[in-house]
């Protein structure tokens, strides 16, 4: 290690330690003090599907339906629930006791009104909108979904685990389009986020929500009950990866969601810490190129793409050791149900000769392609070099733009040209619970102007979406995710880069964290 490093590690570590200190509050029974994967920035999560600003919505607000660890959606604020015999009509009652931040009781006009923002945003509250012909208020604790068409999505979307993420809010803010972000940050869930204590860049702050009423149910991944035994959670922001590792082993913190790969040897020999796999499903790596803007407005680029890059060149940068990733060409996650490699066993293999023909097919006139490179999340930093070096082995000519994750986050919304702000292609990641299904697949929406940044517009994979949509049987669910496959294939709205696993790092006297492919606090003791 070069002494500069050192140095700056020692300086880190001073100013951290100052940092946890000033920050105790007085009196404060239990404080989980926890590094996060990234900076929290953006405090909406529905106008963002960054996993940072999902976490948060589940310690801000609550849910309608929660999935707990077999995959099973269970009510959450929901008490009881029917359905008419021609499946036409859906009737949800709220349980008692839900109440606002602010003190104000959750009605079913709040529902409403929030669950229209979704829908408009989301890639399967989209697709469960397009079936509802009214949501409507039958009373204050009533509310009713009046379908134009029959669909099994109702209590699946309703309950999605993750992004974006049907959060209740309050009626006053939900009108806000989804393309805006809210002013206020006021839910009903089991946490309070503590706006003036909040320095981006340093510290978010959540207390206790003492009148927070958790389901009687033990509780179960997301399902169940929100038993929360702390009274104080702080997300801290420190950049360096061996540096919150110092701070673990010295009980400086008390969790690291993601520790890096590289380190993970060392905490294994610490008897005072210990790592647990809470999301057992892992994630999967993506490529989204942006297909408003050439070079990749063309398909046959995108399709070059998928003969260039292979998986293992991106896993063993980031994750190194095959105990922690797997190489699978299954777009909806191996090991599940719908896993199949229809239509990629010749992709994925770094044949440059086939990419290349693509290319010169293309017609790739050297434009500047602009790819997004996160710096700050140890999981994400060494993607975009890999994905550099590929995309000049079939003579690309790449402009890699380093910035934090936030930056990306906000800069990936732009529809502008890549030389006037926009980009042209990033990578990130996504929990496998959000890749099991074609319809829940935020990337695999290919609806045009409302699909997620990057923008895909294909009839033909919508129109298996939407089949797949009412499609029970799994063997013909089975067979429209091949053709989907297939479809993908050739018009390529992303490309998956194999599956990686992590586990949670925290103190020895730490325990009760939620198995669940979301971070949540509720749960967690500390001793």
């Amino acid at each position: 290690m070069s002494l500069f490093r050192k140095l700056r590690q020692v300086a880190t570590a001073t100013a951290i330690g100052a940092a946890l200190v000033a920050a105790a509050p007085v009196g404060a029974e239990t404080t989980l003090r926890v590094v996060m994967h990234s900076d929290l920035k953006i405090v909406d999560p529905i106008w963002t599907t960054a996993y940072m600003s999902r976490n948060y919505g589940y310690m801000v607000y609550d849910t309608l339906f929660g999935m707990n660890t077999k995959g099973e959606i269970k009510p959450q604020m929901v008490g009881s629930y029917d359905v008419s015999a021609d499946n036409l009509t859906w009737t949800f009652k709220l349980r008692d006791g839900l109440k606002f931040h602010d003190g104000a009781p959750v009605t079913s006009a709040d529902v409403v009104a929030s669950l229209k923002r979704w829908g408009s945003k989301d890639a399967l509250g989209q697709k469960l909108m397009s079936f509802v012909g009214e949501m409507k208020a039958v009373d204050a604790n009533t509310f009713q979904f009046l379908m134009k068409s029959p669909t099994g999505l109702v209590i699946q979307a309703l309950g999605k685990p993750s992004s974006n993420v049907p959060v209740i809010m309050p009626e006053r803010l939900a009108p806000t389009p989804a393309g805006d972000q809210i002013s206020e940050y006021v839910g009903s869930g089991p946490f309070v986020f503590e706006k003036d204590q909040w320095k981006p860049g340093e510290v978010a702050v959540f207390t206790k929500f003492k009148d927070y009423v958790p389901r009687s149910e033990p509780g179960d991944g997301m399902a169940g009950g929100k038993v929360v035994k702390v009274d104080r959670v702080e997300w801290r922001v420190i950049r360096d990866t061996q540096t919150q590792v110092n701070a673990l082993i010295k009980g400086e913190i008390d969790v690291i969601e993601i520790p890096s790969h590289d380190l993970l040897p060392l905490l294994e020999k610490d008897s005072n810490v210990k790592l647990i796999d809470l999301n057992p499903f892992g994630n999967q790596y993506t490529f989204r190129p942006n297909t408003l803007h050439p070079p990749f407005d063309n398909p046959k680029m995108r399709q070059a793409l998928l003969y260039a890059f292979n998986q293992e060149d991106f896993l063993k940068a980031v994750v190194g050791s095959e105990k922690y990733y797997k190489l699978c060409k299954a777009m909806f996650i191996c090991g599940t149900p719908l896993a199949s490699d229809a239509g990629f066993g010749d992709k994925l293999e770094s044949n440059f000769k086939k990419a290349r023909e693509l290319v010169k097919e293309a017609g790739y006139d050297g434009t500047p392609i602009i790819l997004m490179h996160s710096t700050d999340l140890a999981v994400l930093t060494n993607l975009a070099p890999v994905a550099k070096s590929l995309m000049e082995k079939i003579g690309l000519n790449v402009d890699m733009q380093s910035m934090d994750w936030q930056t990306l986050v906000a800069r990936r919304a732009k529809r502008d040209k890549p030389g006037e702000g926009g980009w042209n292609a990033f990578i990130t990641s996504w929990a496998s619970a959000d890749q099991v299904n074609p319809v829940g697949q935020p990337f695999f929406n290919a609806a045009c102007d409302k699909a997620l940044f990057g923008w895909p517009c294909d009839e033909e994979i919508q129109k298996l979406r939407d089949q797949f949509a009412v499609e029970p049987d799994p063997a013909k669910q089975k067979a429209l995710v091949e053709a989907m496959q297939r479809r993908q294939a050739e018009y390529v709205t992303h490309i998956h880069l194999g599956q990686w696993y992590a586990p949670t790092a925290m103190r020895a006297n730490v325990s009760g964290a939620p198995v669940s492919p979301v971070s949540a606090f509720w749960g967690y003791e500390k001793k």
